[in-house]
């Protein structure tokens, strides 16, 4: 008869063989993938510094243009009030007729004229389209240019293009964050795999090591799938 006690031993050899030839191979992949989490993390550390960066100067780019805006809009309303007394007193002077709500020419030689025709290029088509709406003689007319659309100033508009890139950018700030802290919770599970990898060698127990060793399988394996969805910085 066979001898089954020896084939039992064979095979029990075989057996953690195998094991401790697939735990050398999951202790390589583990050395691979802590690198690779390191570098990861450290890739987008170096991007939440850069977005971060980004939103700081562009808010404060757009504190900048708000304020120049609001200077522009302060200088418009100061050359449209003195346009009005001065286009009173030049009706009142007889140096012009009365606006009858046709296209708005300003005469030459009067104080209106002059401060008409220094009026910033961005508020004219505002102006113009106020007096068309006839103020003078319709009461359901804006009562100022400054309520009708055509009323545009580009610096507010850019103020409000460098928040948007300010608030975007400290979104992809975040998200690089949590992108980094998610590799480095990776690298210290394949830490971690080392770590059980290095002292299976140690364990007298063989079922102790096995365990070990599957531990360790199982850890790469977890590691393997939670790379695969992160994503990846070059």
């Amino acid at each position: 008869m066979p001898d089954t006690t020896d084939e039992s031993f064979v095979e029990k050899i075989d057996l953690s063989s195998k094991i401790e030839a697939i735990a050398s191979i999951v202790l390589a992949i583990a050395v691979v993938l802590t690198a690779w989490a390191a570098f990861q993390a450290g890739k987008w550390g170096g991007e939440q510094s850069i977005q971060f960066s980004v939103a700081g100067a562009s808010r404060t780019e757009s504190t900048r243009a708000d304020t120049r805006g609001g200077q522009l809009a302060q200088i418009d309303v100061s050359m449209f009030t003195d346009f009005i007394a001065a286009y009173i007193d030049d009706i009142g002077t007889g140096a012009i007729e009365p606006y009858d709500g046709s296209t708005f020419t300003p005469t030459t030689g009067t104080l209106s004229g002059f401060l008409y025709n220094r009026f910033r290029e961005e508020f004219r088509p505002a102006m113009d389209a106020w007096l068309a709406t006839d103020p003078a003689g319709n009461p359901d007319a804006p009562q100022t240019p400054f309520d009708m659309d055509e009323y545009q100033v580009a610096e507010f508009a850019e103020a409000q293009r460098l928040v948007e890139i300010a608030d975007q950018a400290a979104v992809d700030a975040r998200t690089a964050n949590q992108n980094g802290d998610n590799y480095v919770l990776t690298a210290v599970l394949f830490a971690t795999v080392l770590f059980f990898s290095g002292i299976a060698s140690k364990l007298e127990n063989r079922w102790n090591r096995h365990f070990v060793n599957v531990v360790g399988i199982v850890g790469v394996v977890a590691g393997i799938i939670i790379l695969i969805k992160l994503p990846i910085m070059l």
